[in-house]
């Protein structure tokens, strides 16, 4: 029996990992980040360490080196079959060797084998990694360390060939540590730096505030993936980065030339973003597996994901335009439609579906995406009604790369949105379903509320978008440009995109696209030693290549081939190539029979089962807390919407005089003699709404936006003295204008 000390898992075995160091640079747009990982084997006998770890989805892995004693070795990439071999004849011989490859499913799931490593051996394991930031509503950057990997549900028909073992502990419980810094860099002043965990304080380097440098406050307990959000000024100025080649690569190849990374971040008119359209086909996909009855976060008291999902559903429904289609569908190991085709909006269906989404549950067994959407796919799109679909999911599949190949095959007539929910959402799913469906991505973690968010990227889908994009580049002669991205086929307000391009040629002149842009020549030596720019470049055109070959079924010629020469030119994972690293004994085998240990994540799945939890569920019909069954719980603000009609309007009635704090009578008595009571009524729960919950403004805009609409249609008179008459019966000060009516 082995003698169990140290770190031990739940089962009561050895834990090899004893902490995790990261170091984040961030320079403008995109960050790197090295993560250093401290293993010793306190057995008795050689022990070979599985690591199944998360990682951003966008993310392009490009180092991996690792250290004993003091002898540090270097991993090459090689085509990923063999570099499994060579491992296993090594560690077969008694040899010392380590191996790291993405999984074949998920781009964003890594496995990490430290094998052969001798009782009481200390070795350091580090991975270097670049990625992109992600724009947020609110213009920040949003960079996220995943912490937490929640098991990813495998479709029984997929033909994985079986995903490696993921072994979870619950969050709270991880038997080692995470400190992390980040020094932040950037053309424009740093206005702050924020985190869902706690920070030490900011500490500008400099007086222009362009640099900073920011750490991870001591205790992390692993319950949440680490999340920065940045803040610049002037970030919608375009911006360019031309970054050296490499020194020692072949001029002509990738690494042998600039490179140039080209961010746009387009703020338009007022005038095109407050046009909003009444057309559209609007299709609402909603994860209904058991993962989704969890909470939304790790507080005492958190509503449940469903429960979320049924508020935010309220929400969408009522601040469609009138004139478009909708439909509902919830997806689990199987899916069901509110009904059989998607149908006009209005009172008598907008009612139906809220019936129905009272009653919805995480009922549908396991998170099958594909097949909800395929069956999407294969309906007609209805004329002048632009398809746009909102999915929401925690993210737990274990088939992304499938997914994301069929929605980029659809891309042309379908957008998507998509908003990962809950701690251990896959990025390279909620990520990637935006990216290849022309839409826009969010996360909603901790204490957000998935709400606001929501209402952001309905505002996207109801502007006017910017089409037909193309970038022209003025360059001296004797210089050519290819691109490494994909053309950009849709930009949003709020929207980032950056675009890669390899430059061939004699480089004497800095380029300039046609439009206004700064462009920065950074020195690679100094600033982008990693060749973040190139790299980066690289990992786009890898996944456009990699989702072509899924494309074609693996049988378009070269493709897979030509992934791996630029993987290892590169220097950049891909899902055809692996890391191999090997550390030589003094040519002594290690002797003894060895162990096998599967290093633990955290799960948020395993923090308690969600039978046993007491969740807050907000339901449209006011359904009591099971926390406090005789106590309901009553949002008014839920309460004000789930009142108001399809055409923008509230009744005069008890339920809406109680959302008021007032009684029936109170409310009725003031109201002007000519003015109708249904516009009273809707004068009162606009006053209300700009009185009382400017706060959540983002989450009711386009339902007071309809209300103004309906109260401008009926042309009443005395609207300024109704609003003057709600003023005094709610005490607000709320004038006209700003209701805009």
């Amino acid at each position: 029996m082995v003698n169990c000390y140290g770190l031990v898992t739940v089962k009561n075995k050895p834990v090899p990992l004893k902490s995790i160091a990261v170091e984040v640079s961030v320079q403008g747009h995109v960050a790197t980040v090295s993560s250093t990982l401290q293993y010793e084997n306190q057995e008795e006998n050689p022990l070979e360490a599985i690591f199944v770890f998360p990682l951003p989805g966008e993310a392009a892995v490009c180092r991996f080196r690792t250290k004993i004693g003091q002898t540090e070795v270097v991993a090459e990439v090689q085509e990923k079959q063999k570099a499994r071999e060579q491992y296993d004849d090594l560690l077969s011989s008694g040899q010392q060797a380590f191996l790291l490859e993405e999984s074949d499913e998920s781009p964003d799931v890594f496995k990490l084998s430290v094998g052969s490593l001798p009782p009481g051996e200390k070795a350091s394991v580090s991975l270097d990694y670049v990625t992109e930031l992600a724009v947020q509503a609110d213009d920040g950057l949003r960079l996220c360390l995943p912490a937490v990997l929640n098991p990813r549900y495998q479709p029984q028909d997929s033909g994985s060939g079986g995903s490696a073992l993921v072994s979870s502990v619950p969050t709270g419980s991880v038997p080692y540590s995470l400190s992390l810094s980040a020094r932040v860099s950037s053309l424009h002043p740093i206005c702050r730096v924020e985190s869902n965990c706690p920070l030490d304080p900011l500490n500008y380097l400099n007086t222009e505030k362009t640099q900073a440098t920011v750490s991870l406050a001591a205790g992390h307990q692993f319950d949440r993936d680490v999340e920065l959000l940045l803040y610049y000024q002037d970030t919608h100025q375009p911006t360019a980065i031309v970054e050296a080649a490499q020194a020692s690569a072949k001029p002509g190849s990738l690494m042998g030339d600039p490179v140039v990374m080209l961010s746009l971040y387009p703020e338009f008119p007022n005038d095109v973003m407050s046009s909003m359209t009444s057309l559209g086909e609007f299709l609402f996909v909603v994860d209904r597996s058991g993962s989704m009855s969890c909470p939304m976060h790790n507080g005492s008291v958190a509503q449940d994901r469903i429960g979320s999902a049924r508020d935010t559903l309220l929400l969408l429904l009522k601040s469609l335009p009138m004139g478009c289609y909708f439909n509902i569908i919830g997806f689990g190991s199987r899916y069901e439609s509110f009904f059989p085709k998607s149908v006009e909006y209005s009172q008598k269906t907008m009612d139906e579906a809220l019936q129905k989404v009272k009653a919805m549950r995480a009922d549908l067994g396991g998170t099958e995406i594909l097949q909800p959407l395929k069956h999407i796919y294969s309906q007609p799109c209805l004329p002048d009604q632009p398809r746009q679909l909102f999915l929401f999911t925690d993210g737990e599949v274990g088939n992304t790369k499938e997914v994301l190949g069929l929605v980029k095959a659809n891309a042309g007539s379908h957008r998507c949105f998509s908003f990962g929910i809950g701690e251990g959402a896959s990025s390279a799913l909620i990520s990637g379903v935006a990216k290849q469906g022309g839409g826009h991505s969010q996360f909603i973690t901790g204490q957000d509320r998935m709400q606001p968010k929501v209402m952001q990227s309905l505002r996207f889908a109801l502007q006017p978008a910017v089409v037909n994009i193309s970038v022209k580049w003025n360059v001296p002669k004797g210089v050519s440009v290819t691109s490494l991205s994909p053309p950009i086929r849709v930009l949003f307000q709020g929207q980032r995109a950056l675009l890669y391009a390899q430059l061939t040629g004699k480089v004497r002149a800095l380029p300039s696209p046609v439009m206004s842009v700064n462009i920065v020549y950074v020195n690679v030596q100094r600033a982008l030693e990693r060749l973040t720019v190139h790299r980066l470049g690289a990992r786009t055109l890898i996944r456009s290549l990699e989702m072509e070959e899924r494309q074609g079924g693996g049988k378009k010629k070269g493709v897979q081939e030509k992934v791996v020469e630029l993987s290892v030119q590169s220097g950049v994972s891909s899902v055809f190539t692996a890391f191999i690293a090997v550390h030589k004994v003094d040519g002594e085998a290690v002797q003894g029979p060895m162990l096998r240990r599967q290093v633990p994540t955290p799960s948020v799945k395993q923090r308690r089962r969600c039978k046993e939890m007491i969740l807050c569920r907000y339901y449209v019909n006011n359904l009591d807390c099971p926390a406090t069954a005789s106590n309901p719980v009553k949002d008014p603000l839920l309460q004000l919407i789930s009142l108001q009609k399809a055409s923008g309007s509230w009744v005069l009635e008890a339920a809406l005089a109680e959302v008021l704090g007032k009684t029936e009578e109170e409310v009725a008595k003031p109201k002007p003699a000519p003015v109708d009571q249904e516009v009273w009524a809707t004068v009162l729960a606009l006053v209300w709404l700009y009185g009382f919950k400017m706060e959540a403004q983002e989450e009711w805009q386009f339902l007071a936006m309809k209300a103004v609409s309906w109260i401008q249609a009926q042309k009443a008179a005395s609207v300024s003295e109704c609003v003057q008459a709600g003023n005094i019966l709610l005490g607000c000060q709320v004038q006209k204008d700003t209701l805009g009516l």
